[in-house]
């Protein structure tokens, strides 16, 4: 897979808590010049190119809202998922009008683990309802903290509560992120109905081809300038 075919998997992200507006300017800016699918970045960053960017450089705006650029995705409920539907559900609506042409949820996975799987079901639908298509939803189920079961069980919520991905993880958690493993396992339950998103760990050229072997459709990524820079050119 060369350079450009692997930009068009990635989804570039940004969600370091001590972020600035400055280096959210800069991670578009350099999304647009490796050719990434979108950039990743917290809700309270949109909208990209925005008032808050004021006083920097004119030309930025109208380069930032570019609509031939990379698409703008958000986080709902993030990192932990603990947040109450309506919560996320506002959360989700408000990061639309602002610009966010995808949203990416965390789900309660204590209540999954709990044996609940139609509350996880409730909770995506509760963000659906407040983002529908064409906003694109993908819902993270920290795949690593799961057991194959509940893996499964996630993905059949998500499917069943209209989300368009299922996405392994928030990078986040404690048990680690994405493995192939998991995106085959998640690729085998949606099937081609749903897409899969990889997302924490995938740092190399190689790591990217395995996921994307194993299934994936979208990676998240921050490194993903050294990961291009590794791919053939052509």
């Amino acid at each position: 897979m060369n350079r450009a075919e692997l930009a068009k998997y990635i989804d570039h992200t940004l969600l370091a808590t001590d972020a600035t507006n400055d280096d959210v300017i800069a991670l578009y800016r350099e999304a647009a010049e490796l050719g990434t699918f979108s950039i990743c970045v917290s809700p309270n960053m949109l909208p990209v190119g925005g008032a808050w960017s004021a006083g920097l450089d004119p030309d930025v705006e109208t380069e930032v809202a570019d609509a031939a650029g990379p698409k703008i995705c958000t986080v709902v409920g993030f990192p932990s998922g603990k947040h109450h539907s309506n919560i996320k559900a506002v959360e989700a609506a408000k990061a639309v009008t602002e610009g966010a042409d995808e949203i990416d949820m965390v789900i309660d996975i204590g209540q999954l683990k709990a044996g609940n799987p139609e509350l996880v079901k409730a909770d995506i639908e509760a963000v659906r309802r407040a983002v529908p298509a064409p906003t694109l939803l993908k819902v993270i189920i920290e795949s690593a903290a799961l057991t194959d079961a509940e893996i499964v069980a996630a993905c059949q919520a998500a499917e069943a509560a209209g989300a368009d991905f299922v996405k392994t993880s928030t990078g986040f958690h404690k048990a680690g992120g994405a493995s192939v493993e998991a995106v085959r396992l998640m690729r085998a339950t949606v099937g081609d109905r749903l897409g899969v998103k990889a997302s924490g760990g995938v740092r190399t050229y190689e790591d990217a081809l395995k996921m994307i072997e194993a299934g994936a459709s979208r990676l998240g990524m921050s490194s993903s300038a050294q990961v291009l820079a590794d791919a053939p050119s052509e």
